[in-house]
């Protein structure tokens, strides 16, 4: 998956809060890939990074996977083209939701 280009529908858009934790804050856009189901019977979830505004789609490259250690399904990291990010600048990104869970992130 890592190099796919897919389009990300972003459903929590940053500065939003999620719709049912409403302690959680989103400082990035988060949503999912129509099409592509999860092992959680969902459609594949993705962090959109380097976009710095709220957006409801967006196109860009499959940089990252975080594979959750223990949970049953695994995050993509999406980015403009040409744009790269270091484990732990995507790890300081996705902290957020990520603190309660196990994982670890290949790019």
């Amino acid at each position: 998956m890592i190099g796919k280009r897919v389009t990300v529908k972003v459903d929590r858009a940053m500065g939003t809060y999620h719709p049912k934790h409403k302690d959680l804050y989103y400082p990035i856009n988060y949503g999912y890939i129509e099409g592509i189901m999860a092992p959680d019977g969902e459609e594949q979830d993705a962090y959109l990074l380097g976009v710095l505004e709220p957006v409801e789609t967006f196109t860009g490259k499959v940089i990252a996977i975080i594979h959750r250690t223990n949970d049953v399904e695994d995050k993509w990291v999406v980015a403009p083209d040409g744009m790269t990010f270091t484990v732990d600048e995507i790890r300081q990104q996705v902290h957020f939701q990520e603190q309660y869970f196990e994982s670890e992130i290949l790019l």
